[in-house]
């Protein structure tokens, strides 16, 4: 054990008590990207932290089969934060956790290792990766019910500032717990959909990022549950609106320096910048299957809104998979890429590390950025992204045999139940005239 982790479990046991806190929920992923939670009691935190707590992981959606089932959940002292909207005494706090096998190792199931198995490589590369991620979603008024169409709570557009909507109390005491728990929030505004909202995270390296997602997704429904309301991150839950994105700002820094930055570049986009990009518009396609992992989000890419539906880039162009943003020219720590297609319901930690996958392959290979005239599209559907990522060399390496193999059974599962279906569009359309 280091010594900045024997510091940080001291710290988070001193604090407990002196907090009060007697209710640790020790929180992870699934490999869909569903939060999990056990709590457990002060006194059990020690042995926690020595030597994890054991669950059943073969009830876990893609960790085990039955016959390999244990499991243990370590928590990372570094994510240690009181839950604020639990202000009845006494407290609550979490932290996230790393999965382990019985023997100690890393659990090839655990998305958050699979994320930092690339971040090791980026720094084996001399590479800090940092990540800031502006996030869509929709308010509704009625919670999700069978046959009964969304109600968002207003009517505003992008930008929009009116007295009557319920948005601008929702984002303030959104963004009170979020900045509660150490999340730090750049932006927030009203999006371009009845009832949608966008918040923006600051900078943080990709694992933050990615624990900072999961937490952010709790909190805006919990506030959402408290104010009376449904918040929801599907893609495109209407079709004449568009959908959430997730548009994730990228850089990769060596030590202090900006690794994008060339202040003699077009764009001030360094060699390293333009491989980069390159390497996220060649392997565009067959990491999409996990930046856009459920059926409807293809509404999203293929429906307009600006979303992204070619592997192209472009400085100006919001409508392209990666952009290159100009809002402070020369400015070495602003010079960032800006990647278009990851949507608010993807896992993020798998998301970010097929992202990083496919720009460092660029800059180990060194691939040239070509103007995009004639881009590649998109996969249209899920089924096309499957057939994409299965045959991804890097996908299979970036995520592991065990977790690569899991979300293709999941996904042809889901797009055969998806297929299917007879839709509420056939019946209005053909019932009446076959």
């Amino acid at each position: 054990m280091s010594a900045d982790t024997n510091k940080q479990q001291e710290f988070v046991l001193r604090t407990l008590e002196e907090r009060n806190i007697r209710f640790i929920r020790l929180w992870f992923t699934d490999v869909l990207g569903f939060l999990k939670s056990v709590a457990i009691a002060p006194a059990e935190l020690e042995n926690a932290f020595a030597e994890g707590i054991g669950f059943d992981g073969s009830a876990i959606e893609g960790f085990a089969r039955v016959t390999e089932s244990d499991m243990l959940a370590k928590p990372d002292p570094a994510t240690f934060s009181i839950l604020p909207w639990r202000t009845e005494a006494p407290g609550a706090a979490r932290m996230f956790c790393d999965i382990a096998m019985p023997d100690g190792t890393s659990s090839p199931a655990d998305p958050r290792n699979v994320l930092r198995r690339i971040l090791d490589k980026a720094a084996k590369m001399g590479y800090t990766c940092y990540t800031h991620p502006e996030i869509e979603f929709f308010l509704f008024k009625n919670p999700p019910e069978a046959g009964i169409a969304p109600v968002p709570v207003d009517q505003g557009g992008y930008f929009d500032h009116t007295p009557a909507a319920v948005g601008h109390d929702f984002r303030r005491q959104a963004i009170t717990l979020l900045e509660a728990m150490g999340i730090s929030v750049e932006f927030s505004h009203h999006e371009g959909a009845p009832g949608q909202q966008e918040i923006d995270l600051r900078y943080a390296d990709a694992l933050t990022t990615a624990d900072n997602i999961m937490t952010f997704r709790h909190v805006i429904k919990e506030v959402a549950m408290d104010q009376g309301f449904h918040a929801s991150f599907m893609p495109k839950p209407f079709t004449d609106h568009p959908g959430s994105g997730m548009h994730t700002h990228v850089s990769l820094f060596k030590g202090e320096d900006n690794a994008f930055y060339d202040p003699t570049a077009e764009f001030n986009l360094s060699v390293v910048g333009r491989s980069f990009i390159a390497g996220l518009i060649k392997h565009a396609p067959e990491i999409t299957a996990i930046t856009n992992q459920w059926v409807n989000s293809y509404k999203r890419l293929h429906g307009g809104g600006e979303a992204p539906a070619f592997a192209n880039w472009g400085q100006s162009d919001r409508g392209a998979l990666v952009r290159v943003p100009m809002y402070k020219p020369k400015k070495e720590n602003s010079t960032r890429i800006e990647f278009r297609s990851p949507d608010t319901a993807c896992n993020p930690y798998l998301a970010y590390a097929v992202m990083l996958a496919a720009g460092l392959k660029g800059v180990e290979e060194k691939y040239i950025l070509e103007d995009s005239k004639n881009p590649v599209a998109l996969p249209s559907n899920l089924n096309e992204a499957i057939i994409e990522m299965e045959k991804s060399q890097l996908v299979r390496e970036t995520l592991g045999e065990h977790v690569f193999e899991y979300v293709l059974r999941n996904k042809r599962a889901e797009w055969l139940d998806y297929s299917r279906q007879v839709s509420a569009f056939e019946l209005d359309r053909y019932l009446p005239v076959l």
